[in-house]
């Protein structure tokens, strides 16, 4: 049995030149992280701490400036069918209706029809979209339309699944229902989950582990796991006490960058 994580990073560092300030920044530093196969991890941080830059460096989209990352023991070159991202934007196609943008992937690879539509048909029904497989994305509520934007990175089996805020702008009822449902789907599909957040009750819901990180340049300064058996009842006493902990971490976090910038190089 491999033992060895999916993700593993090493010393990571992301910089950039903001044109627009003429300044060199750095969103993120020297971040040093494992995710083992199959395990759910949420990423906490201040806005501007380099999250989603993390989240693009392991989807592909970006270079790392420095330090080491690998997949599955290899080097990150690029994006890959082996990871899918979803954003926080449903990111569907207007001008195709539901089961059309779910099939696109499978279309694109070059799958035969009828292993297709047997693929395409089996996803809805796990994201519970059957019957609205004929409606565009505008006939589709917020809810609706985040669950197709899952459903269609899911129909092409990746064994990463890097999630960007992806509840943030649903109403908290729609909210509570999709965390339950992707908490459940991830666990039957065996998926290895890196799931970025502001919400600190999100987090504590969802993750195996909860990764906090600094204000920029983020750095991770904790790394808690959260021992709760699913599914988790955010008004138990074992719930609050590490939304307490991740709250009273993300303060110290936000208090040591502050007087750290305040001391100056």
């Amino acid at each position: 049995m491999n033992n060895a994580p999916v993700i593993a990073c090493q010393g990571l560092t992301k910089a950039y030149r903001d044109i627009n300030r003429q300044k060199y920044v750095v969103a993120c530093k020297d971040i040093t992280l494992q995710i083992d196969r199959g395990e759910f991890i949420t990423v906490v941080g201040p806005s501007g701490c380099g999250k989603t830059s993390l989240l693009y460096i392991f989807a592909g989209f970006e270079r790392k400036s420095s330090g080491q990352l690998t997949i599955d023991g290899r080097p990150i070159e690029g994006p890959g069918a082996d990871r899918a991202v979803v954003f926080q934007e449903f990111a569907l196609f207007p001008w195709l209706d539901l089961r059309q943008n779910v099939e696109f992937g499978p279309r694109e690879r070059g799958i035969s029809r009828s292993e297709m539509d047997a693929t395409v048909s089996r996803m809805l029904r796990t994201v519970g979209l059957e019957s609205a497989a004929s409606l565009y994305p505008h006939e589709l509520s917020a809810g609706m339309r985040q669950r197709a934007a899952l459903a269609r990175v899911l129909v092409n089996d990746p064994k990463i699944l890097l999630m960007d805020e992806p509840f943030a702008a649903l109403d908290a009822q729609t909210r509570l229902t999709l965390q339950r449902e992707l908490s459940k789907l991830s666990a039957e599909m065996a998926l290895t989950v890196m799931f970025i957040t502001h919400s600190v009750e999100e987090a504590v819901l969802l993750g195996d582990r909860v990764v906090v990180m600094s204000a920029r340049p983020g750095r991770i300064m904790a790394d808690v796991k959260i021992s709760i058996p699913r599914p988790r009842d955010p008004t138990s006493p074992a719930f609050n006490d590490y939304r307490r902990e991740i709250s009273d971490r993300l303060e110290q976090a936000s208090m040591t960058t502050a007087a750290s910038q305040a001391e100056g190089p």
